[in-house]
Parts: C-alpha cells; structure tokens; sequence
C-alpha cells in the first residue's frame, strides 16, 4: 500500500533524501541546510528527525542513576524501543509527503535501525527490524556522512548534551560500512568543514532539481554573476555571508 501511494505520485519529482552515520557525523545539521537550500531551490522539502530515542533513553538512564539506556532497559528492550519509534517517525514522514507532495529530507531512516542493531550484536533483531520496514520505499538518494570515530567523539564531547563511547562509536561504523546497502549509499566526507560538506550533497542533487530557463531579454540568466546586494532571479539576493552559499548553489539551478 505505501509503495502504491509513493509511486503514485511520479517517479521523476525527488521524493526523500536520507542522511545516515554514526553519531556526530552532522547529520542534522546538514539535513537542516539541505531542506531549506532545496526549499529554496523550488522544490519544496521538509526536514524529519527519524530518532530512535535512544539519547532521551540514554538521559533517562543517567538520572536513574544507570549509566546508560542499556543498562536501564536492557539490550533487547532498547532494540525494541529503538526500532519502533524510528518506524513511527518514518511512518508519520512518509505519510507527510504523500500528503503534501513535499520532498522528504530524512534525518536518519531504516538503514540507521539496522546498523544500530548490528552495532549491538543482535542478528537476529536485525531480521526482525527489516521485516517491520520492508515497506517503506527506499529513499532516491542516501547520504553515509563518512567520520573518523575519534573525530565524531570530539564534536559529541564539544556539544556536551550527550556521551558516546569510542567503542560504541567504531562498532557503529563499521556496521553501516558493512550492510547490504552500502555500496547504494552516496557517500560524503563528513570529517570536512560543514560548508565543504553541504556542497558535495547539494551539487550531487543538482540534477534532480528544474533545468535552467532562459532569462527574459534584458534580464541576468540564472546562474550569471549578479551584483552584490542586488536581487537574482527565483527572489534571491546575492550577498557574501557564507551561510548563504549553500541556498544560491541550488537555486541556481531552479526555474526563475
């Protein structure tokens, strides 16, 4: 029935985008700018947080005095939580887009749920996860922010709203390196600056987004340099903080 309605709505519009990796790898932060960079661009997207829970559980624990969500519930509990509340919000994202015709940036999807589970050694919880979510259709394109475990340990002690293990973090890669899926992944060098970053994802994209129109005698076609200050073609305005790189890069690929 999913498959049905998703394919329903056309094979050519870009549906969802997916971005995996193990934890602080950026995800959220790139799928933030690449929904509205696309937003911007003319195809209208919005940004979903497919969670697990496994950092609110991994809180819950620490003030229960547990040192983490494992602990508190058990390996086989948190795989059970894990999987049904990602399948929930994945769910609820599909859904979302089916409605609204919208494209879907995903902040992690199914394939985070099976290398999660890999990461914790539970075969055949893993079996179990991709009966429950053979249904959803695979996003168009899937993002693997590619980081140095020792790197994304820094960035997660930097943010400290949370804690990771190096142990746990390593295992977490080399599970999704090591999926069926993998060689399907695009995968980005996530350890670059994130501007680096959001223009590898963006400029991969590019093609699915409207071709370029010729501009109106006397007007700047898109793409062509424009002032800065002044306004370019799609409402833009041309200016020089970085921040806004990203949203001009794709725009300049929309119809004006």
């Amino acid at each position: 029935m999913a498959r049905s309605l998703w394919e329903r709505r056309g094979k050519a519009r870009l549906r969802a985008v997916a971005l995996i990796g193990i934890d602080g790898s950026g995800k959220t932060t790139q799928a933030h700018h690449l929904a509205e960079a696309l937003t911007a661009a003319g195809r209208p997207a919005t940004y979903h947080r497919n969670a697990g829970g496994r950092r609110w559980l991994g809180r819950l624990a620490q003030r229960l005095g547990r040192p983490d969500a494992e602990r508190l519930v058990g390996r086989r509990g948190l795989l059970a939580v894990e999987s049904l509340l990602r399948w929930l919000a994945i769910a609820a994202a599909l859904l979302s887009c089916v409605v609204t015709g919208r494209t879907a940036v995903m902040d992690r999807y199914s394939a985070c749920q099976y290398a999660s589970i890999r990461a914790h050694g539970g075969q055949r919880w893993e079996r179990l996860a991709r009966a429950g979510y053979w249904m959803f259709p695979l996003p168009q394109v899937t993002f693997l922010l590619a980081v140095d475990p020792a790197e994304a340990y820094r960035r997660i002690e930097r943010r400290g709203t949370d804690h990771e293990t190096m142990s746990w973090l390593t295992a977490a890669d080399t599970a999704y390196r090591t999926l069926p899926e993998f060689p399907t992944f695009v995968v980005v060098d996530a350890g670059r600056p994130p501007e680096e970053v959001a223009r590898q994802i963006q400029d991969h994209l590019a093609a699915w987004l409207p071709a370029e129109q010729p501009a109106p005698a006397g007007q700047p076609a898109v793409g062509d340099p424009v002032p800065a200050g002044e306004p370019a073609p799609g409402g833009l305005v041309r200016g020089d903080a970085a921040d806004r790189g990203a949203g001009r890069r794709l725009a300049a690929q929309a119809r004006p």
